[in-house]
């Protein structure tokens, strides 16, 4: 099933293509090579790498430039329609939550109840329950205040929590919609996404275990001892000097809330499987991701925004705000769409199939590979997921809705891979943690590399039984 209900416009005709297979693949390493170079070495934002990328690709195919601006407009549109709304109501939820101190609400009723050796366990808890609303980013903002403080008031070392909250921000990150790699890479290969968050979440939890808790011990022997940096925002236990707090449960039921009716439409697909039925019709409107995230978010304006204290005026405030910092992330993910349709019109979807028939590969370590390549390539792991699921996006035509959510998945795990000097996220991590870059690779970028080979160890045995 679709993401997106509908497109803004019919996809285009194939884009007139008269080399060989040889050429394609020529056309697709050199626009590749292009935006990796414009990214990396001229700084170039994303969004206009891409953009000049798909026509290097048209030009270097053999396609007319008239027929490449409706193939990448319509690529851009429909993308941007789909997940565009996603991306903008998952900020404004994510947005509530920080600025209500429903965040701080969870992370302090989480270790309250946590002895000195489950603080790990603890931290990668309090991080997956938040990363399910927040980009990746918000979340290491809103969490790090919290890590140096257990760090402090637990006496552990600061890896030893540090490693487990990391973990499970980026797991969720790159495994589970409604983030927006994974969403990107659903509506590219027409996966459904209800089977997606389930099989995402199946994946996701011993890929954080593995990842967070137990490599973390490894993590705190490579590193060394580690000076606690003093909190650069609000401290968990300050939301205890505001007058009004949203309660646990209320903040729980909020975050959760998208979840558990995606699911629920996964479930009543399985269980009730007849269109017509009034009941899956019910299931399958209030799961469908648009519907369950502006559930989400108009409950947290009651919820998070009305018990904090804030009037109409300051949720309208904090919702336009968290619109801001996002219209970047849309618009590379617009152009990662507009590249992606490049990419099946001039014919090198169809092209990739022919080859991975011949080279007898896996077309779920097919798309972790060429995930893994552009995520090195780039640091960037939405260019890696929306590039490597254009590329491979013919594959899931003829797949169970199972094994398009696999390859959805085994994309989103090759995605993390190796984070190093050209990712932000680095860098974020090296100076909120004071770490010299050597220590960094040793933690945060070996972390990253374990999340991507246990996933991707734990995607291709399951596709074989499911």
């Amino acid at each position: 099933m679709s993401l997106s209900p509908t497109l803004l416009a019919a996809a285009p005709p194939a884009l007139p293509h008269t080399g060989s297979d040889s050429q394609l693949l020529v056309a697709v390493l050199l626009s590749i090579g292009a935006i990796v170079l414009l990214i990396t070495k001229l700084k170039l934002h994303p969004f206009l790498a891409l953009t000049l990328g798909s026509g290097l690709l048209a030009a270097v195919a053999g396609a007319p430039f008239d027929k490449l601006l409706n193939s990448f407009s319509t690529g851009f549109g429909s993308t941007v329609a789909s997940v565009g709304l996603l991306i903008g109501l998952g900020a404004m939820l994510g947005k509530l939550l920080a600025d209500s101190g429903g965040a701080n609400i969870i992370a302090d009723t989480v270790l309250a109840r946590s002895g000195r050796k489950a603080l790990p366990w603890a931290m990668a808890l309090i991080a997956a329950v938040l990363g399910l609303p927040l980009f990746f980013e918000v979340g290491v903002v809103l969490l790090i205040p919290i890590v140096l403080l257990v760090a402090r008031r637990g006496n552990v070392p600061l890896m030893r929590v540090g490693i487990p909250a990391l973990a499970g921000l980026s797991v969720l990150h790159g495994l589970v919609p409604p983030h927006p790699g994974p969403v990107v890479a659903v509506d590219a290969l027409k996966a459904d996404l209800g089977i997606t968050l389930a099989l995402g979440l199946l994946i996701a939890v011993p890929t954080l275990i593995v990842a967070g808790p137990l490599f973390a011990r490894v993590a705190e022997r490579w590193v060394g001892p580690l000076e606690i940096p003093a909190a650069t925002a609000p401290a968990s236990g300050e939301t205890a000097e505001r007058e009004h707090t949203p309660s646990f449960g209320a903040v729980l039921a909020t975050i959760l809330l998208p979840v558990v009716l995606m699911l629920g439409k996964a479930l009543a697909d399985l269980v009730i499987d007849n269109p017509k039925a009034m009941g899956q019709r019910v299931f399958d409107f209030v799961g469908s991701p648009l519907i369950a995230l502006l559930a989400a978010t108009l409950l947290g304006m009651l919820t998070l925004g009305r018990a904090a204290g804030f009037d109409r005026a300051r949720i309208s405030d904090t919702v336009g705000k968290s619109l801001g910092p996002i219209a970047g992330i849309v618009f590379i993910v617009g152009a990662g769409g507009g590249f992606k349709q490049t990419l099946i019109d001039v014919g090198v979807g169809n092209a990739v199939s022919e080859w991975s028939g011949k080279w007898h590969i896996s077309a779920l370590l097919l798309g972790w590979l060429i995930a893994v390549l552009i995520r090195l390539a780039t640091g960037s792991a939405t260019v890696a997921t929306i590039t490597a699921a254009g590329i491979v996006a013919p594959l899931a035509a003829t797949m169970s809705s199972t094994h398009a959510a696999l390859l959805v998945l085994a994309i989103g795990a090759g995605s993390l891979f190796l984070s190093h000097v050209n990712d932000a996220g680095f860098w974020l991590v090296k100076e909120y943690f004071g770490m010299s870059v050597g220590q960094t690779l040793k933690s945060w970028s070996v972390m990253e590399t374990v999340i991507s080979v246990v996933a991707i160890a734990l995607i291709m045995p399951l596709s074989l039984i499911i």
